[in-house]
């Protein structure tokens, strides 16, 4: 069983910045792709980065490009997600999520409790 628990949400004033970090148990972290998705009131969640377990292969939503990334580290079993330049639209709960790249996102296998992340304007 694989297990995510996310950290580093809170409130920040618009422009600001965040760090997610998402910490995996679990044995084959290195064979997952690893991803974030959010969910804003009232919104269905959708999909904001993948990476794929190399860190080779990295996407992003059109609306974060440029000022999100995301990163992992194998050896601490941990994948992040750097917000920057933050926008009251980017208030939701981040969720980190495990499983494999499709064509246009990833498929989810495990799924993480979710931070929220809260931008005043």
């Amino acid at each position: 069983q694989v297990q995510l628990v996310e950290s580093g949400g809170g409130l920040v004033q618009a422009g600001g910045s965040l760090r997610l970090s998402c910490a995996v148990s679990g044995r084959t972290f290195s064979t997952y792709a690893m991803g974030w998705f959010r969910q804003a009131p009232g919104k269905e969640r959708e999909f904001v980065a993948s990476i794929t377990g190399g860190g080779g292969n990295i996407r992003y939503q059109d609306s974060v490009k440029g000022r999100f990334t995301i990163s992992r580290d194998n050896a601490k079993n941990t994948v992040y997600l750097q917000l920057n330049s933050l926008k009251p639209e980017d208030t939701a709960v981040y969720y980190c999520a495990a499983g494999f790249l499709n064509s246009r996102t990833m498929g989810v296998d495990y799924w993480g409790e979710g931070t929220l992340v809260t931008v005043s304007s």
